[in-house]
């Protein structure tokens, strides 16, 4: 389920307060392969071993924050960096 456009407009990144926007599917398909792998952790260190179907990316493109069930997860130790 995208997510609303209104919502989008007011989301910062919690950290630097940078705006986000939806992640292009070249970023997901990238992530995605990599948690096949095994090779991605969150920022606080747990393994991530399901496949992203939607994510929010920080203006800089440096880390991701996931949606999950149309509610963007916007939690810094929960973050993906890139």
């Amino acid at each position: 389920m995208p997510i609303d456009d209104e919502l989008l407009k007011i989301l910062v990144c919690p950290e630097t307060h940078q705006p986000v926007k939806a992640a292009p599917t070249d970023t997901l398909d990238m992530v995605n392969a990599r948690i096949k792998t095994g090779a991605i952790k969150n920022h606080q260190g747990d393994a991530v071993t399901k496949a992203v179907e939607e994510a929010l990316v920080r203006e800089d493109g440096k880390c991701i924050y996931l949606i999950e069930d149309g509610i963007p997860n916007m939690l810094i130790e929960e973050r993906i960096d890139l």
